[in-house]
This record gives structure tokens, sequence and C-alpha cells, in this order.
């Protein structure tokens, strides 16, 4: 006879140093194994799917602060440790804080991927409205733009660091196997996805949707894959009030990321007003950088920009050409190489000398040849030199060309941008000036744009003593004291008070070349010699001396 006030097998069983309940969620997951309206293996691969996108989306979120950061703050080597330090360290922080939401693994990731795909998809448009809004370079942007590159470093590796616990414990629900395989797994899709989103930004998103489109693109992609995993995968996990809301979320993001899109041409037309006034004529986005042309029409001088830099003033370029190209050309100059110049200014230049037969102009990028070739503001500033049959025009890097090119030339003219943006450093390495000094027929003059003298003189002397370490000889001169500067290098600007007011030139040869112009050959502007001597004596008085030179492997450009 069984005593009724006897304990229950399972009245009496009660959690005991942490045994379970029977019926309760386990520690650790929502309800054991997973509830799939699929096979367990169809599920699994699902969810590595997601891996696969999610990876993919992350790492171009990561690529798209790098490019916009170097784009609109410069050195780019720094942006991108900035970058990359600061999301790594929020990804491990996220994984930490993702622990507290594996108990709710399916609610938790729907939650992460939908605010991933707003903060990601729309870093873009805010870091580039910042810049376009805030005005001073030396001022509130250098400060306001590092932090909201920060914040937005760290918010997305916080929610993607958090992506990894939660797929972690989603697979392991579905099938259960042990840590080792689990982790392999779900890793390999992650490192195939993120190779898979490095690659796609800079040959597909970039060229074909540009940095603000590519973006929130990729946010609309990262918002359907992880709503679509949550709610058709995992629906019975979430309970009606999580699903709704999860619904609600993916809803709102996805409305607010097409609404972007939709208004970002307006958006980036405001923008290139504020930044550049209101008469940009030509905006595009060549496979090299941004090319912007202003002015150049009723009466109002052309400005050039590339990538947000003012590279040409209409109002005083013919200064910054002449210095460059006229004392180069004093003396043998039947055969001339142009290295950069795609504007086709400094071709100008040397065609007005007589004697010249053969101009070589090697430029990375084809699109701003094409408009020098066809803009007609831009095409009448350089007397249509590319017109000229003895003009010759190569699209390619420098440094390659000069490791592949046969003959000398009588005059080499470096006309390439200002040695402080990283991506030119190489084109002012002792390895860049020995292949120069290869291309130079005996005799022959080497003519470099080495940055401004007097905001920037250890720029400007490393570039000197650098060209001295290839075995020439050089006479350092700058030209300045002008209204408006010919503002290359990290000073992208319009003209504010931190804008270049002089530019810095280095004129080498074998042996010394002397530092003055052809009398018979003087250029439209009295570029005299005496000129010449004073200008060589301003530079002289700014001089660092015991520089070392700047190598390939060891670059020495910073202020």
């Amino acid at each position: 006879m069984i005593d009724p006030h006897a304990p229950s097998p399972t009245r009496g069983f009660t959690r005991s140093r942490g045994a379970p309940t029977p019926g309760a969620p386990p520690p650790g997951g929502e309800r054991g194994p997973a509830r799939l309206p699929v096979r367990p293996g169809t599920g699994r691969f699902f969810v590595l799917a997601c891996v696969f996108v999610c990876a993919a989306c992350g790492l171009v979120y990561e690529l798209e602060l790098v490019a916009l950061a170097s784009y609109l703050i410069g050195d780019s080597v720094t942006q991108a440790s900035v970058v990359l330090s600061v999301m790594v360290f929020a990804m491990g922080i996220g994984s930490l804080a993702a622990k507290r939401l594996r108990c709710r693994a399916a609610a938790g990731f729907g939650a992460v991927e939908a605010a991933l795909a707003l903060v990601g998809g729309c870093s873009a448009m805010a870091l580039y409205a910042m810049f376009a809004w805030t005005g001073d370079w030396g001022g509130a942007w250098a400060s306001g733009s590092r932090c909201l590159l920060v914040a937005f470093s760290l918010a997305i590796g916080l929610l993607i660091g958090a992506e990894v616990p939660l797929l972690m414990e989603l697979i392991q629900r579905i099938r259960r196997q042990d840590a080792g395989g689990a982790v392999a797994d779900l890793f390999a899709a992650d490192y195939v996805g993120a190779l898979v989103g490095g690659l796609a930004f800079p040959f597909l998103l970039l060229p074909l949707l540009g940095q603000l489109t590519g973006a929130l693109l990729t946010g609309a992609v990262n918002v359907v894959a992880g709503g679509t995993l949550v709610l058709g995968l995992f629906r019975q996990d979430l309970t009606r009030r999580a699903r709704w809301l999860l619904v609600t979320a993916n809803v709102v993001v996805l409305g607010l990321l097409a609404t972007a899109a939709l208004l970002v041409d307006d958006f980036e037309r405001a923008a290139r007003q504020a930044v550049y006034g209101s008469d940009v004529r030509v905006a595009l986005q060549t496979g090299v950088q941004e090319v912007v042309l202003t002015g150049g029409t009723h009466g109002r001088p052309l400005d050039l920009f590339l990538d947000g830099r003012l590279r040409v003033s209409g109002r005083d370029e013919h200064l910054y050409h002449e210095a460059l190209v006229h004392p180069a050309l004093n003396g043998p100059r039947a055969r001339v190489l142009v290295l950069g110049g795609g504007d086709g200014l400094a071709t100008r230049e040397v065609l007005r000398h007589s004697g010249v037969r053969r101009v070589d102009v090697v430029e990375l990028d084809a699109g701003v040849v094409r408009l020098a070739r066809h803009d007609p503001a831009l095409s009448a500033l350089n007397g249509h030199a590319f017109d000229d049959p003895r003009v010759h025009v190569t699209v390619g890097d420098a440094f390659d060309w000069l490791r592949r090119a046969r003959g000398t030339y009588d005059v080499v003219i470096s006309d390439l941008p200002d040695p402080g943006i990283t991506p030119s450093t190489k084109l002012y390495s002792q390895e860049f000036y020995g292949l120069a000094r290869h291309a130079l027929a005996p005799g022959g003059r080497l003519a470099v744009h080495a940055g401004p003298v007097l905001s920037r003189p250890r720029i400007f002397w490393t570039v000197d003593a650098t060209v001295r370490s290839a075995g020439l000889r050089t006479a350092p001169y700058c030209a300045g004291g002008r209204d408006f500067g010919f503002a290359a290098g990290p000073d992208r600007t319009t003209g504010t008070s931190r804008a270049p007011r002089d530019w810095g030139f280095v004129l080498a040869a074998r042996s010394r070349p002397p530092l003055r112009v052809d009398p018979r050959e003087a250029p439209p502007h009295d570029l005299t010699g005496a000129a010449l001597a004073a200008d060589a004596r301003a530079a002289a008085a700014t001089r660092v001396t015991g520089l070392p030179p700047s190598t390939l492997i060891h670059p020495r450009y910073a202020d």
C-alpha cells in the first residue's frame, strides 16, 4: 500500500547543486535542442551561411571606415591603425558582453544584427556629413572626425564581437558536437565570408556603388540575413511579443536604409556644395579617386580637387608650374618625362620651350587625363597640351613605369602629390629617385615637387636628403607668399588659414645644377634668375639638418 504522504518521485524533486528541474530550460540555452522547421543538417547549413554573410558585411564596414577616414582625414596608415585596433578591442568586449545573452541567443542575435546593420550602413554618411558641414580642417573637424571615427569603430566592433558567441550557441542547439569541431566550422565560414567581403569592397561596391550606397546596401544585406535566420529558423524560440518586436525593428532598419539610399544623391550634392561651393561642374569617382571640378565658367577660376585636396587653383597654378618646370629646362631638353601631371599643366609649360621633341607623361588616373583632354575649361587652361603630337600619355604607376623604362631623358619632372600623403611616400623614396637617376641622360636634370617649405620644413628637407642619397646633387628652392596656396598635401582645404602658402621644389642632377631660367625661353610671368636665387635663400633659411633618407621599408614623411 502506497503511503499518500510519501514524497512523489517527481513532485519532491528540487534543484540541488545546479541540477535542472525536469521541463525547465537548461542553463545556457533557450529550450534545449532547437525546434526547427527543417532537418538539423539543413538548419546547420543556414546558420553557417548566415555566418558567411555577416562576416562579409562586417569586413565591408571595417574597410569602409578605413577608406573614408583616409580620404577625408588623410594619413591612411594612422587611420587604418586606429580603426583596426579599436575594432579588434571592441570585438573582445562584445564577445564577453554577449555571454549574458546566450540564454536568449536567437532574440539576441536578431537584435544585434538589426543594430549592426543600422550603425554600419549609416556610418559612411555620418562621417561624410561631418566632413562636409563642420568647416575648419584645423579646428573642430580634426578632433571631431577622429572622435566620430573611434565611436563608429567601437560600436561596430562591439556588435561584431557579440555575433560569435550567439552563433555558437545557435549552432550547438541544432546539433551538439565537440567544441573544437563547432569552432572550426564557425570560423571557416567566418573567414571565407571575410575574404568575400574584403574582395567585394574594392572591386565591386566601391567602383560600382561608391562609399555611401555601398555601405547602405551592405547594411540591408546584413539585416535581411540576420532577420531571416532568426525569424525563419528559430522562430519557435521567440515569444509572440519578441517576434513582433524583431519584425518591427527589421522593417524600421530596412526602411531607414532604403530612404537613405533614395536620398543619397541629393545628400552628396548638398555635401559637395558645402565643401566646394555652389559651382561644382564635374564630380566623378574614378577607379583611383574622387575628382571634382569647380568654376571655369562665367569668369570664375577653375579649381581641381582630388579626394578633397585642392590640387589646382586657376588663380595661381601658373606660379607653381612655372617654378617646377622652367628651371629644369635650362639646358638640353629634347626628351622630357613628366611623372604625374595628368592635368596637363606641367606639360603646357614644357611645350613653351623650343627644342622639345618628345614629352612622355605617366599618370595613374585615366579619369584625370580624360578631363584634361575633353573638359572645356581644363583643356583651355592646359593649352590643349595633350593634343600636341609630341606628347605621349601612359596610364600607370610612376614607380613601376620607371622600373621598366628604356632610354633616357634630358629632363624628368616629378609633379606628384605631396609626400605627406601616405600613398605617395613610395614616390618620394630613395629607391624611386634611384630609378629616376638611371632615367636621366648625361647632364640631365630632375625637378621634384617637395611639398610646402614654411609649414612643413621637416618633410621638405627629408625629400632633399632622400634625393641626395640616390647620388644626385640638389638645389632646393621655393615659391611662396601667395594669397591662394597650391593646396596639395594633407591639408585638404579650399583656402583656410592652414592652406600651404608656398611650394617647395628640389632641382637635382649628377653635378650641382645651376638654378636659373633660360633668358631666351622666359616664362610669361617673369620668373627670373634673381627671383629663383631669392627663393633658394628663403628655403635655405628653414633647413633641417641630419635627416635620414626615406626608403620603401622605412618611410619618414611625418610632421
